[in-house]
Formats: C-alpha cells, sequence, structure tokens
C-alpha cells in the first residue's frame, strides 16, 4: 500500500496558483498506485478519493494531537455526515498528488473541512472537496459539543482575522 505522508509548509507551492483559503492548511503527498486504480480504466477510483479525504484528515488530526487514540480514550470521534466532491481532473498510476486540508469552520457538534488535490507536475486541480463532520459522543452515538480546545488546535478558517483587500 501506498500511504499518505505529511509534508512541510514550504510544499504549499507546488498548489501555486490555486488558491487555498487558509494561510496554514496541512499537507501531505501520495504517490497513485495500483491499488488505486479502477478496475475498467486505468486512472485512480473515484471511491479512492474518499478515502483520501478520510485520510488527509486523520493525518491533520494526529499532527495536532486529536488522533484516534486521543479521541477513542475521551469517547468521542469525528463522523462522516456528507461529502461533496468535485472531481475536475484524472490521475494515474506513479503521479505525485499534494493534498491541502483545512478547518473551514467548528461550530457547537459539526465542523466543515475543505481539501484540495492538485498534480504538481502541471499545477492542475484534481479534485476539490467539503466534508461534513459530526463530533460524536461514543457511548451515547450522539453528537456532542467540541471542546474549545480542540477548536483553538484545528484553527478553523473562520476564526481567522479578515484579510486586507
Amino acid at each position: 500500500m501506498n500511504p499518505m505522508r505529511p509534508l512541510p509548509a514550504a510544499a504549499l507551492a507546488d498548489l501555486a496558483p490555486h488558491a487555498v483559503a487558509h494561510p496554514r492548511p496541512f499537507l501531505a503527498e501520495l504517490v497513485v498506485g495500483p491499488e488505486h486504480l479502477s478496475r475498467l480504466v486505468p486512472h485512480a477510483n473515484n471511491a479512492e478519493y474518499v478515502r483520501w479525504l478520510d485520510q488527509v484528515a486523520e493525518l491533520h488530526s494526529e499532527d495536532l494531537g486529536y488522533g484516534r487514540a486521543r479521541l477513542l480514550a475521551d469517547g468521542r470521534a469525528w463522523f462522516v455526515a456528507r461529502h461533496e466532491v468535485d472531481y475536475l481532473a484524472e490521475c494515474w498510476e506513479r503521479e505525485r498528488l499534494v493534498v491541502a486540508t483545512w478547518v473551514r469552520s467548528i461550530k457547537k457538534t459539526t465542523s466543515w473541512r475543505d481539501t484540495l488535490i492538485v498534480r504538481p507536475s502541471d499545477r492542475a486541480v484534481i479534485a476539490r472537496a467539503a466534508t461534513l463532520w459530526a463530533y460524536v459522543d461514543l457511548a451515547s452515538r450522539r453528537p456532542t459539543r467540541v471542546e474549545q480546545a480542540a477548536i483553538e488546535a484545528f484553527d478553523p478558517l473562520e476564526a481567522q482575522p479578515a484579510r486586507s483587500a
């Protein structure tokens, strides 16, 4: 399996000239492997994009200290409530992709996360996605309030100061 791995902030240059709304996105990369390909056409299967959205969100959370082990210890988890994916270009085996993600907003029990997938070799946007996550108490299986410390760690875009024109 070809894992996704975090990238340093300097990799943001690989995404230019594409607008990344957050000034400090989390960045990761992956190389499209044979396990990512569709059985019908030798390009990345659309189901893989959803896996990539989940993987980059998990890497970002882990990087901030809110990974799976901590969430489980706290009896909490993020559940996907909705994915919106715009598939904009194909990608092929052995291509390197850069994935940028950031938290757009965090409300009482939900959060919107945006993700951009770019092929640096030609700077093509492969996909744009938005995911609505629900923060859930695992014992009750009901939404629960996101802790203030987590909100601060995730640095949601809506909390960013307004940019000057």
